[in-house]
């Protein structure tokens, strides 16, 4: 498996040395390992994206020699199995990789994402392990996307009887239904995976929807999940039976209206899938879509294109069709801030790729490397100090710091042109919108003679043109409205009736919540995954989060196969979260009064989207349910 030494020294020209490291350390000798662990090579820290571990020429040179030594002897010998490496020694090896301390409460959230004892995922053939009861625990899913897939594997290994129910023609959610130009993952393709079924053939580092896709279409042939999956299904509600102790699912498909009964039901639906259209008089005469319906049947070349919206999507999208159109309008309300990532388009070099899929325990220290900088730390700069001054422009030290920063970044990019760095550099604090990851390619954009960037609002639409809030008109062939989705109306369009005839939607009002973003009371045996304040804002993946919330499900699950009927929170468990959670996040830059057009903010001005905890934390809290949240029938 290990090629000579020469071939072997290319693919090393292409790996991230950090995580060579850690290889190192497993397939050393003793004497070369305690040389690994001594720091003979040594990171000098880590940071979203940075694979490098700031290490200098020299010292990547060094890195890169020693993995040869190693990789090469061990070769020589026959390839034998790793020494197994204590637990001080793994707790060394982590801080050596990310060039800092790991504190000691994480080091069990990256054992276990590390997942070192075993050789890789678990076979899907490999003979199903039932939970006790399962097999007399039917579970209804709602959705094919990521938290849906994660769904079928889990009850599927535990031996539920399931069906996973999908609205759309194929799988994969919001990876089936964005296929806009310029479509991309904005977290690294390889920590934007499953823990236990990673991907070693990503192409970029940062995939593009085509390949997202065809990832979670192999996921349900690798795990044969087709027989429980029921595409062009549309779920219209559900109510619960409380008599029976089931959950009547009411669909709709090319035979009409008929339902589906389970014991419990998952809702993997998501936050981000109902698209949100401004509501303006309307009166345009030629194509407009939304982004996540792209219409591919329409030719872009030599029309005049108004694009109004730029958060994530419009940012991406502008991008790509620039070349196309006879001009670009982008109406924008406000500047977005962007973290600089030059590396975002990158592919994935052809020795990383050998090293991900050949080169034991490499691409679980490369995933370690992206997932550590990303956990938490984004946390800091989101953390109001209500002492520091001038709130309308940063919310404490580091958010200053975060803000000097990316204007630096933006700037350089603009030049001398005084008017578009008023336009582009925004005037809220940092972090309080989705920030985005930029490689120049939208600045870049802007600059071109033939785009216009309109900072306003729309007033309403002509049968020629888009009119913005300051009563201009921008004529136009084609209307593109990337205006994002409806994500504080969680489970739109879905009635979902529980006890005593209650409605979800209705009971959340403004306010949607949920125990641990996962359970209602109320609402037996329902489990919602990337639920109302599940979604991150701060780092981390949502496959992770959502990952955390189906081993809770999983106990739960476990719980009414022990004989129980029914399960649910407790309202004072429900209503302890639900505090606890807005008092967190009013101390965030999400909350800020000084950030207008913020889509994690409700109607009334609270934040239910958004997770505002450590993510070891909640690593932790969802482990496993605590009865005493529970109420158990």
């Amino acid at each position: 498996m290990i090629p000579d030494d020469a071939e072997l020294a290319a693919h090393l020209a292409d790996v991230a040395v950090p995580a060579l490291l850690a290889v190192c350390a497993h397939l050393g000798t003793p004497e070369q390992r305690a040389r690994v662990l001594a720091g003979a090579v040594r990171p000098a820290g880590s940071m979203l994206n940075e694979y490098q571990g700031f290490l200098d020429p020299d010292a990547l040179a060094a890195g890169r020699a020693l993995g040869l030594e190693v990789i090469g002897g061990w070769r020589d010998r026959g390839e034998p199995a790793p020494d197994s490496l204590s637990a001080d020694e793994l707790v060394a090896l982590m801080g050596l990789v990310v060039g800092a301390e790991v504190g000691p409460e994480y080091v069990p959230l990256m054992l276990s994402e590390l997942a070192l004892d075993r050789d890789a995922a678990p076979a899907p053939d490999a003979p199903v392990e039932p939970v006790p009861g399962a097999g007399d625990l039917p579970v209804v899913v709602i959705g094919a996307g990521m938290s849906g897939l994660l769904a079928a594997v889990r009850l599927q290994r535990a031996g539920h009887p399931f069906v996973v129910l999908e609205k759309n023609p194929g799988v994969g959610g919001t990876w089936h239904d964005n296929t806009y130009p310029g479509a991309r993952v904005d977290v690294g393709s390889h920590f934007y995976c499953y823990s236990f079924e990673p991907s070693h053939h990503w192409t970029e580092y940062f995939a593009r929807q085509p390949e997202l896709r065809t990832y979670f279409e192999q996921v349900v042939a690798r795990y044969d999940l087709g027989p429980q999956l029921r595409l062009g299904v549309e779920v219209t509600g559900a109510t619960w039976d409380d008599d029976a102790g089931t959950w009547i699912v009411h669909v709709r498909d090319g035979e009409g209206d008929h339902d589906v009964v389970g014991r419990a039901l998952i809702s993997a639906v998501g936050l981000l899938h109902a698209p949100l259209l401004p509501e303006v008089p309307n009166d345009f005469a030629g194509p407009q879509w939304h982004t996540a319906r792209w219409r591919h049947d329409v030719d872009l070349t030599g029309k005049r294109v108004v694009m109004v919206g730029a958060g994530a999507t419009g940012f991406q999208v502008a991008p790509e069709i620039a070349d196309d159109v006879a001009h670009l309008t982008v109406v924008q309300r406000s500047a977005q801030w962007m973290f600089p990532n030059p590396g975002y388009r990158d592919a994935v070099p052809p020795g990383a790729l050998w090293a991900l899929r050949h080169l034991p325990f490499y691409d679980r220290w490369f995933r370690f490397l992206i997932f550590f900088p990303s956990c938490d730390t984004g946390l800091a700069a989101a953390r109001v100090d209500p002492d520091w001054p001038g709130q309308e422009r940063a919310v404490s030290e580091v958010n200053e710091l975060v803000r000097q920063m990316f204007t630096e970044w933006i700037v350089s990019q603009v030049g001398d042109d005084p008017d578009l760095v008023a336009q582009v550099v925004p005037t809220y604090p940092p972090t309080g919108k989705r920030t985005l990851q930029d490689d120049g390619s939208w600045l870049r954009t802007l600059t071109r003679p033939d785009v216009t960037l309109v900072r306003a609002g729309v007033s309403h639409l002509t049968a020629t043109g888009v009119v913005d809030s300051a009563g201009v008109e921008h004529p136009c062939d084609v209307v593109v409205w990337a205006t994002g989705f409806r994500a504080n109306e969680p489970l739109l369009p879905l009635a979902i009736t529980g006890r005593d005839g209650v409605d979800l939607r209705a009971s959340w009002g403004s306010r949607p919540r949920a125990h641990l973003g996962i359970t209602v009371p109320g609402f037996p045996n329902l489990f919602l995954l990337y639920g109302p304040g599940t979604n991150l804002a701060s780092g981390g993946s949502i496959i992770f989060a959502s990952e955390c919330e189906m081993e809770y499900v999983m106990g739960c699950l476990r719980l009414l196969g022990e004989g129980r009927r029914s399960l649910e929170p407790t309202t004072a468990a429900y209503d302890d979260w639900y505090a606890r959670c807005q008092e967190e996040l009013a101390l965030t830059v999400w909350a800020s009064p000084h950030i207008e057009h913020n889509y994690y903010r409700g109607e009334e001005g609270r934040v239910h989207v958004l997770n505002p905890f450590r993510l070891v934390d909640y690593w932790s809290w969802t482990r496993r349910p605590d009865p005493a949240d529970l109420l158990l029938r």
